[in-house]
């Protein structure tokens, strides 16, 4: 499969790799059809997807069986009017409907919008006016359902909704009873590469959420992130950790682990448990595991040796940068590396540690061979090593990569800030040390800007979870009259700590003498749970809202 796309696969040296790599999309090219039904034809019988819930559901598809039930649902669809361009938007946690809806979509040119079960009424009416949504699928969750129920009056393009699961309340549909009773679709929709195929929705950090748009070049440009970073293998099982709303399901359970012949685990989890992972991880026995450093760092906290992961080949983590705290426990824990990778909604993995150079504990690694990668400052011009600025992929101009978006619909004044100086502008900060690794710093926004001084706030947090007590930890920055902000660390104790202002003492203290003395944190609070996204991602923002209302703007 991978030779459709590659002309070489195996290189000696990451240098071989940056230098050699080289990804071509066929005209034409759908993922449906070029991917799912390729498989089909290539090798019958070949495992595709493999189904667990924490109740011991296991169900195992094939290719087949998911090419065969895609094109029911693809012919469902069209029965519904839902036709080529037109937008259907999805709240289906990680249920198996999850890789049918996709895959029928993409076989008759709909437009995907994959979104969290988090989204509020308000949430599914913004997403659905900006984008014009024809069709909303959805699991028969009680409050998900009302919420859609509250929402449906303002969102006048929405023609159906449809459930899935066994509580089918009037006027919605029967998402499995259609997809059931209809015929398959056998004819191939003509799409055009340039074609929009997927939209996510930003997470509105600043102002209200962009629409991002992917087109059919976009499962290609994931070749680099399956292979070269997660490592997963044909015919084996890899496991993302996350739930289907967020980017990171394009990341890590569909487009590049199907082009490389993986088999995805759908793991059905309702909440998090470090326990039920675990057993998982033991019993079905995965081969390459990614996973957001949230869910690493409530694993290290359990006891490992009690669980055999023997099977694990390969570990990963993206969604926010790696504690070194947590890379060496994890290791000392295990045995395996975790391997660091970096990127957006809006791109495929930018920079990680890949294979051929050591990783080094706390850099994001070296950038990825299918992007030319820099750090540059608010001007184009190139930061010299050590020099904090804006990760940028660069000289599109010569060349546009396969699985970078293609803008902001409808938001020009994003995509002037975003497309500048022949670069894409990510928004995030790093620096480059003089052997080309990459340090994050953080996002723009989260930089906080204390008395003069610029601080990452990643580099407080790692200083933060060196300290014994301290499970988890998000930094952010406050306002301050006298000095504009100052930095905040809002924390989760580990078992058996109580929070006490002789703790937040010794967390100062401890941190001032890890790192810089400036960048200690002026403020500690204690908390039972940090905000989170489905997939673990700590929500900084929902901080600094909260602090906002507390300390004032």
């Amino acid at each position: 499969m991978l030779e459709k796309f590659l002309d070489k696969t195996e290189y000696d040296s990451y240098e071989e790799l940056k230098a050699g790599y080289s990804v071509r999309v066929p005209e034409g090219f759908n993922f449906a059809y070029d991917v799912v039904d390729a498989w089909t034809k290539e090798q019958p019988g070949k495992n595709a997807l493999y189904y667990c819930d924490d109740n011991g559901t296991r169900r195992m598809y094939t290719f087949e069986e998911v090419s065969e039930l895609s094109k029911k649902e693809a012919s469902w669809l069209l029965s519904l009017g839902v036709k080529r361009g037109d937008r259907v938007m999805f709240m289906l946690k990680q249920a198996p409907e999850v890789w049918f809806t996709f895959i029928a979509c993409h076989r008759i040119g709909a437009v995907c919008i994959p979104a969290t079960f988090q989204l509020t009424p308000k949430d599914i009416v913004y997403r659905c006016c900006a984008a014009s949504v024809r069709l909303i699928c959805v699991t028969d969750d009680a409050e998900m359902l009302d919420y859609v129920r509250e929402a449906l009056p303002k969102c006048p393009t929405v023609n159906n909704v449809a459930v899935c699961g066994n509580n089918i309340p009037a006027p919605f549909l029967d998402m499995r009873a259609g997809i059931a009773a209809a015929q398959p679709f056998e004819e191939r929709v003509h799409t055009a590469v340039e074609d929009e195929m997927l939209v996510y929705f930003s997470s509105g950090t600043t102002g209200m959420p962009k629409m991002i748009k992917h087109d059919f070049s976009y499962p290609v440009g994931h070749i680099v992130t399956a292979k070269y970073w997660q490592q997963v293998r044909n015919d084996k099982l890899h496991l993302t950790m996350s739930d289907s709303g967020w980017a990171k399901f394009a990341w890590g359970k569909i487009y590049g682990q199907w082009i490389c012949g993986a088999t995805i685990v759908a793991y059905n989890n309702e909440k998090f448990s470090a326990v039920n992972t675990l057993k998982l991880l033991e019993e079905i026995k995965v081969t390459t595991f990614c996973a957001p450093p949230t869910i690493f760092r409530f694993l290290i906290k359990e006891d490992i040796s009690h669980y055999d992961l023997s099977s694990i080949k390969h570990c990963c983590m993206a969604g926010e940068p790696l504690n070194p705290e947590v890379f060496y426990r994890f290791r000392d824990l295990t045995g395996l590396t975790l391997t660091e990778g970096f990127g957006q909604t809006e791109t495929p993995v930018l920079l990680a540690n890949f294979d051929g150079f050591p990783i080094r504990p706390g850099s994001t690694g070296k950038p990825s061979p299918a992007f030319d990668i820099d750090i540059v400052d608010a001007d184009g011009v190139r930061c010299e090593d050590g020099i904090p600025g804006y990760i940028v992929v660069k000289n599109l101009s010569r060349h546009y990569p396969p699985g970078l978006f293609k803008g902001y619909i409808n938001d020009p004044e994003a995509n002037a800030e975003a497309f500048r100086h022949d670069c894409y502008y990510t928004g995030d900060m790093a620096w480059r040390d003089e052997d080309g690794y990459y340090w994050f710093v953080g996002r723009d926004d989260d930089v906080i800007k204390c008395s003069g001084y610029r601080i990452g706030p990643f580099e407080v947090e790692s200083a933060v979870m060196t300290h014994p007590s301290v499970l988890e930890c998000a930094v952010t920055a406050v306002p301050d009259p006298v000095r504009g902000q100052v930095v905040k660390a809002t924390i989760v104790l580990a078992k058996g700590y109580t929070a006490s202002d002789e703790l937040k003492k010794e967390i100062q203290n401890h941190v001032k003498k890890v790192t810089a003395p400036y960048k200690y944190p002026r403020i500690v609070e204690f908390v039972d749970s940090l905000p989170k996204t489905t997939s673990g991602k700590i929500m900084r923002k929902a901080i600094r809202k909260h602090d906002e209302e507390k300390y004032g703007k």
